[in-house]
């Protein structure tokens, strides 16, 4: 199979690629080649920026893939450049949404791929329920041959997902950890939440990559494993081998302070109890199956972290935030007990 990767070295699209060429695929990486050493040399580097029309056709002049996936789509006009520069060129075109778009609040806990798109927290969200629409029409009106895949909170060996960081990452609540000081975690930390390690998710979407039933279909990625916040934040503490101190915020509170977009991150997404049905993806893929768990998962990537100071990067600001949002806490839980 011969694929076009747009982007292609990011947290999940780099574990995509590396499965795709395992499989014995011949993958061309479109992007700016600030990572493609990830690959040895295993991979055709059209070096160039995808905004650029003129640079684009000429690069890929006389060549044509069966799949040409897009991973760094945010806003209907970068699909209407996708459908104008591979509408001729592709037999499948395969585009990120998010498992975000789905409805908020959710009318079930169980999610799957009928339930309604609709997030007034997100701008984000938002977008990419547009992309979503516009892509069904093209699909619909010219017959472009398009795979909708939805992602939710996928990670790798370079990164501790959290719900609550700030704009630097998740080091800093890291760091907090291993200093003993506690860290917050948004309302009573047992709302669900479906963590999944970019192996697995890769697993799905090479699955989904040539498959005739995919084309027109939207498909969501994830984990079978639901975890509660609380059992997220337990299982980085016991991997960086530290207590976990939790201070427990309301995720409305979190969502009015500080300047930190948690109307969205939250609100819109991580505050709410999602369980994930993935019964379309195992009907599409019927080998697929989730297999790091995410206790396993997250001991791997705390290894990582902590052996590449790179990818430790520091935030002061959302630390001092930190602070000064627990100090409230308990100055109000403190008031609160005193006598009327």
């Amino acid at each position: 199979m011969k694929a076009l990767f747009i982007g292609g070295t990011g947290t999940i699209s780099t574990a995509i690629s590396r499965r795709f060429l395992e499989q014995g695929g011949e993958l061309f990486l479109l992007n700016r080649g600030s990572r493609n050493n990830l690959f040895s040399g295993k991979v055709k580097e059209i070096l160039c920026d995808i905004n650029n029309d003129g640079e684009v056709v000429e690069k890929l002049w006389g060549l044509h893939f069966d799949v040409v996936a897009d991973f760094i789509t945010f806003v209907p006009g970068q699909i209407e450049r996708d459908y104008r520069l591979f509408k001729d060129k592709t037999k499948q075109y395969l585009c990120f949404s998010s498992a975000s778009a789905y409805q908020k609040p959710l009318s079930n806990y169980l999610v799957n791929e009928s339930t309604p798109l609709a997030n007034p927290y997100w701008e984000y969200s938002r977008n990419k329920i547009a992309c979503e629409d516009f892509l069904l029409h093209l699909y619909r009106e010219y017959g472009f041959p398009i795979t909708i895949v939805r992602p939710s909170h996928t990670y790798d060996e370079r990164s501790v997902p959290l719900g609550v960081h700030g704009k630097n990452g998740s080091w800093q609540v890291v760091k907090r950890m291993l200093e003993g000081k506690p860290v917050i975690i948004h309302g009573d930390g047992t709302s669900l939440w479906t963590m999944t390690h970019n192996s697995d998710f890769a697993k799905g979407f090479t699955g989904l990559m040539g498959n005739m039933h995919a084309i027109g279909e939207a498909v969501q990625i994830t984990s079978d494993e639901t975890l509660t916040w609380n059992q997220i934040y337990e299982a980085i503490a016991r991997a960086l081998g530290v207590e976990l101190k939790a201070m427990h915020i309301s995720s409305e509170f979190l969502a009015q302070s500080g300047p930190y977009n948690f109307l969205g991150g939250l609100i819109g997404d991580k505050a709410n109890s999602v369980v994930f049905d993935n019964s379309k993806l195992k009907r599409l893929v019927p080998d697929f199956k989730a297999t790091v768990r995410f206790d396993q998962g997250i001991r791997t990537a705390v290894e990582y972290i902590l052996g590449h100071p790179e990818l430790q990067k520091e935030d002061p600001e959302f630390d001092h935030w930190c602070d000064r949002i627990i100090a409230l806490q308990e100055k109000a839980l403190q008031e609160a007990r005193e006598p009327v």
